[in-house]
């Protein structure tokens, strides 16, 4: 009994030990065609398998975090300090003339909302509905109803690229004003 269990830890030992590798995947075929990948032979009836060796396997290490940054080396070029200040004061100077002018755009979008939601066309009005009532020789009545009824569907649909704008304008502002924000 004592031996029994002495080869059963020698043999979880050494399994255990072994690590477990993949190294031969299988690309199989069935019958109509299909192709399946696996690291098990198919045992399918009419299915071709063909051994693919995929070679030594990868292993890979995480970096560590906070790993030291390798140095910059002697021979990169570097920019002068006053090039690259000049550089900033550029850029800075570039992008707040591209916020004056989106808010700009933007206001005027604004404007150009404003008045379309002031708008009513009359395709975006609904027409008078006739109104029948039926009479007791077989004849009907008809008279007009209605006529002032606006289709807030067809006003949204004309709308909607006035909106678009004025949020593309916001969107654009807001990344300019973050682009500014990373100035030095």
């Amino acid at each position: 009994m004592n031996s029994q269990r002495l080869l059963f830890s020698i043999a979880l030992l050494l399994l255990a030990a072994k690590p477990v590798t993949a190294d031969v995947m299988y690309q199989c075929v069935d019958e109509s065609g299909h192709k399946s990948f696996s690291n098990i032979r198919s045992t399918a009836k009419g299915a071709r398998c063909t051994a693919m060796d995929l070679g030594a396997p990868v292993t890979t290490v995480p970096a560590a975090k906070g790993a030291a940054k390798t140095p910059t080396p002697a021979s990169f070029p570097k920019v002068e300090d006053s090039a690259q200040k000049s550089r900033d004061t550029d850029r800075r100077r570039i992008l707040e003339n591209e916020l004056a002018a989106e808010q700009k755009n933007l206001e005027q979008a604004r404007k150009d909302l404003a008045a379309q939601e002031e708008t009513i066309l009359p395709e975006e009005r609904f027409g008078p509905q006739q109104r029948c009532v039926a009479l007791k020789d077989g004849k009907q009545s008809c008279s007009s109803v209605g006529g002032s009824g606006v289709n807030g569907g067809k006003i949204e649909e004309r709308v909607q690229p006035y909106k678009d704008k004025v949020a593309l304008h916001q969107r654009n502002i807001e990344a300019i004003q973050k682009e500014l924000s990373k100035l030095r």
